[in-house]
């Protein structure tokens, strides 16, 4: 087996042989910058310490992350690769978003929230696009419904419309309701997306505060629903993200915050990265 087959492009193809890769990168990328963080938060003597200007500027790898995706993408436009050359890069390209999206929640919330629970959020966008990732190299395709219609002409293509419109629009009801895994899976698998729509909003969703007030019993059955949640998948999500990731241990960005504060300003709290 060649180099450029490894990854797996004789029996993917080229394309999803370079998902594969961009995927392969990310997930590589966002282990390592786990163990990194926690292994500084250890003080570990014999480890990498936090990377500082000489202004005393602590430099995120979010910040190389950039960098990375720049650097790979302007390359896979410029040369245009295939093979070998065409995965290295696709890897490389995953590696700059692993790094990114690892602190997706700072750049969100434009706070150090690293290890509160508010930057579970980063693990979460890093599981996202993972999946993604992994959904195209299993040859699903977003609103794949649309690809069974068979034939040409003006009413094949307004059935193509009708069918991507619905499809998109159950996921827009997952995610209004709070389900944003669900939304997610919607996606690539429509009846995920109409189950999801049917069953009742998460208590704290947009769509249960404007249709559920309401509506007390249909509110009641929501929060029974959350809770029964909570205890199970929910507690093991946890679990498996304290295992993945590192358990948060600074307090809550949201609770700490003053009544009336800007919750853009950026936390004064140094982090150990």
């Amino acid at each position: 087996m060649s180099a450029t087959q490894a990854i797996g492009e004789g029996r993917l193809g080229p394309n999803r042989a370079a998902i594969a890769a961009f995927t392969l990168g990310l997930l590589l990328t966002f282990l390592f910058v786990r163990t990194n963080t926690r292994l500084i938060r250890a003080n570990v003597s014999w480890w990498f310490h936090d990377i500082e200007s000489d202004g005393g500027v602590h430099v995120h790898h979010m910040v190389i992350g950039v960098v990375v995706m720049v650097g790979g993408g302007v390359a896979l436009i410029a040369w245009q690769p295939e093979g070998l050359g065409m995965q290295l890069l696709a890897m490389l390209f995953g590696a700059g978003v692993g790094l990114t999206l690892d602190e997706f929640a700072l750049i969100l919330r434009l706070q150090d929230v690293y290890w509160t629970t508010e930057g579970r959020m980063s693990v979460d966008a890093v599981i996202v696009a993972i999946c993604v990732g992994l959904l195209l190299v299993l040859g699903a395709r977003p609103l794949g419904n649309a690809f069974t219609v068979q034939g040409s002409g003006i009413a094949v293509d307004i059935v193509i419309a009708f069918v991507i419109a619905t499809d998109v629009a159950f996921a827009v009801i997952c995610l209004l309701r709070g389900k944003l895994w669900t939304g997610l899976f919607a996606v690539f698998i429509p009846t995920v997306g109409i189950i999801g729509a049917i069953r009742a909003a998460r208590p704290g969703s947009p769509w249960a505060r404007r249709r559920y007030q309401d509506k007390p019993k249909k509110l009641a059955k929501a929060q029974r629903r959350e809770e029964r949640m909570n205890r199970t998948w929910r507690a093991w999500r946890t679990a498996f993200f304290d295992l993945l990731a590192g358990k948060p241990h600074l307090p809550s960005v949201t609770a700490a915050e003053p009544a009336g504060a800007d919750s853009r300003e950026a936390s004064s709290e140094p982090r150990q990265d």
